[in-house]
């Protein structure tokens, strides 16, 4: 059987997962604080055809001839570059800028995001606990989600956006410390994050432990701003761009196994 016919059908497979993954990229334009992702590709092995040798003369012949056996799928990298800044009515709103991740309770787990699209949830004592959309709870730097009493009031809700303290302000006017501070971790290697959807990411052995920024040393910390959305860092026109490459790609190796199925077929018709 051709080589040829086996390289095509692994470009071909590689390019579809290209396109997918543009696809995505597409339908996530407006999530907020969604990461891109890029397709890497890496080559096969190589079949060795004629190894370095000398000819009838005693002439060193110093190359060789491998012929490639396709291409697969690498990895699936994501852009972490910052998405623009979107204001936002809510002051539970918060953008980050720089390369922290807040922590967010589920259950015994705890995961990551940039998301900082919060809100509040009433316990049944009547204390307000910060929470996703999906309602995990919003992790301080000990560790504990962050809350206000019931006296409290949500509309007078600040985060220093350097300090990253948590205070609110009572019915006399005084801004009131809730002793809480806005956890933000950062990672050895980000792009190793796993992600399990809903904008959620896990650390895994290629991420590294999850580190503090507020008691890690060499760590640059990031800043928080309320009232902002971190928005999405696709660019519709790269991904546009770069999906005509993939799908001229596809064409290109079905192009090249229809190529070989006519080879084959003349070979076949030479007894005839």
């Amino acid at each position: 059987m051709m080589r040829a016919l086996w390289s095509g059908a692994s470009g071909m497979k590689g390019q579809q997962v290209a396109v997918d993954t543009i696809a995505n990229n597409l339908a996530n334009v407006n999530t907020t604080a969604y990461k891109s992702q890029s397709t890497q590709f890496k080559t096969l092995l190589y079949q060795t055809m004629q190894s370095p040798s000398t000819n009838a003369q005693g002439e060193t012949k110093p190359t060789s001839a491998q012929v490639g056996l396709g291409t697969r799928v690498a990895s699936l990298n994501s852009n972490f570059t910052q998405g623009a800044q979107l204001a936002n009515d809510s002051n539970t709103a918060m953008c980050i800028i720089g390369s922290g991740f807040f922590a967010v309770q589920d259950g015994e787990e705890t995961h990551y995001t940039r998301n900082g699209n919060f809100g509040w949830s009433t316990e049944a004592d009547g204390t307000r606990t910060l929470t996703t959309a999906e309602g995990y709870r919003v992790l301080d730097q000990t560790g504990r989600p962050i809350s206000m009493p019931a006296t409290a009031g949500t509309e007078n809700f600040k985060v220093n956006p350097d300090t990253l303290a948590v205070t609110y302000r009572n019915n006399q006017g005084v801004d009131v410390a809730t002793g809480q501070s806005v956890a933000l971790y950062q990672f050895t290697n980000r792009v190793g994050l796993e992600k399990i959807g809903e904008n959620l990411y896990d650390e895994s052995d290629a991420s590294g432990e999850p580190m503090g920024e507020w008691n890690t040393q060499g760590v640059i910390r990031s800043q928080v701003v309320q009232n902002y959305l971190e928005g999405s860092n696709v660019n519709v026109a790269d991904e546009m761009v770069n999906l005509i490459i993939s799908q001229r790609a596809y064409e290109m190796n079905s192009k090249a196994i229809t190529t070989s199925d006519t080879m084959l077929e003349q070979a076949n018709n030479l007894k005839r």
